[in-house]
């Protein structure tokens, strides 16, 4: 086993840390193999990971966090929709960190994962936690697309995401397509 495979991830992150501050060729080298590692998107391998994530959530998470607490009561319907939207935010947060990066392809194919992730979520998981957040999936996703198409001027691209919706996410599509 190599030295490297043995680092935490916040060593390996250190250590990228460190070549990326550095003068010359390496510097150079690190930023080169970052950006295409950011830049190789997936529509599929994004949607599963979106679609595993959510069908984790645990039903008796949603439970725990419902009732009485010291500032007031929280619903199950309540409870299931903030445990939505926490699982969802670290992929809104890679959409935009794709969108700051300048990186709008990369950005808009992201965007399509996700939303077919959430789209698989509510048609394919079999999870007792989905019955606790009946349409919360597309008002997430809806979500997301809106923030997307505020920031996106690409005719284009907007329409490219319209049709995907159509076709990958049909029973969405009248609620989901602006055009």
């Amino acid at each position: 086993m190599s030295l490297i495979s043995k680092l935490t991830g916040a060593q390996a992150r250190e250590v990228v840390r460190r070549l990326a501050s550095k003068d010359g060729a390496m510097s150079e080298a690190v930023k080169t193999v970052a950006k295409e590692v950011l830049s190789a998107i997936d529509i599929e391998e994004t949607a599963d990971e979106v679609f595993y994530t959510l069908d984790d959530i645990d039903v008796h998470d949603c439970w725990d966090r419902a009732g009485r607490s010291y500032d007031g009561y929280t619903s199950s319907g309540e409870a299931a929709v903030e445990l939505v939207e926490e699982t969802l935010q670290e992929f809104y947060d890679q959409a935009d960190r794709y969108h700051k990066l300048g990186m709008i392809m990369q950005e808009h194919l992201y965007c399509m994962g996700v939303v077919l992730g959430i789209y698989l979520y509510e048609y394919d998981s079999q999870s007792e936690f989905k019955d606790w957040c009946i349409d919360v999936p597309i008002e997430c996703a809806g979500f997301l697309l809106e923030t997307w198409r505020k920031r996106t001027t690409d005719t284009a691209l907007l329409s490219a995401m319209d049709d995907f919706i159509r076709l990958r996410c049909p029973k969405w599509h009248k609620y989901l397509v602006k055009s």
